[in-house]
């Protein structure tokens, strides 16, 4: 059913028909990509098995889905393919990509954030970014 937001009234705009309930993430190996996040945000792994994982700290949760033929997007992707990306506060870029590095993730050359961002690609290929808390 399509919904028709042309005749949305002050009132309807004001009252959501949705809540974000979670983020999925498609991979090729949900246990690994959830032990990489849980590791990454002191999360808890909530459900793990061969084709699906999720990880959450009560209020938010990331789950990570088995694609066959999965393939990671690229970074920079000059042809548009990238969906979407998470971003994570950090006090100290350097000292959280440090970390990351140690769980698995990679730095791609490209960092457009200078020092007020870092992207960084998980162990499955995925771009995430690492903000400075302000």
């Amino acid at each position: 059913m399509m919904v028709d937001m042309t005749d949305t009234t002050e009132t309807q705009a004001q009252q959501p028909v949705a809540s974000l309930a979670m983020v999925n993430l498609d991979c090729a190996d949900p246990a690994a990509s959830a032990a990489f996040y849980a590791a990454l945000t002191g999360w808890d792994i909530l459900h793990s098995e061969a084709d699906y994982a999720m990880i959450g700290d009560g209020n938010t949760s990331i789950g990570f889905g088995r694609i066959p033929g999965y393939a990671p997007p690229a970074w920079p992707d000059e042809n548009g393919q990238k969906r979407f990306h998470l971003d994570f506060y950090v006090d100290d870029l350097t000292t959280a990509e440090k970390a990351a590095h140690a769980l698995g993730a990679s730095t791609p050359q490209f960092q457009p954030g200078a020092e007020r961002w870092r992207v960084v690609t998980d162990p499955a290929g995925h771009p995430f970014c690492l903000c400075v808390r302000s």
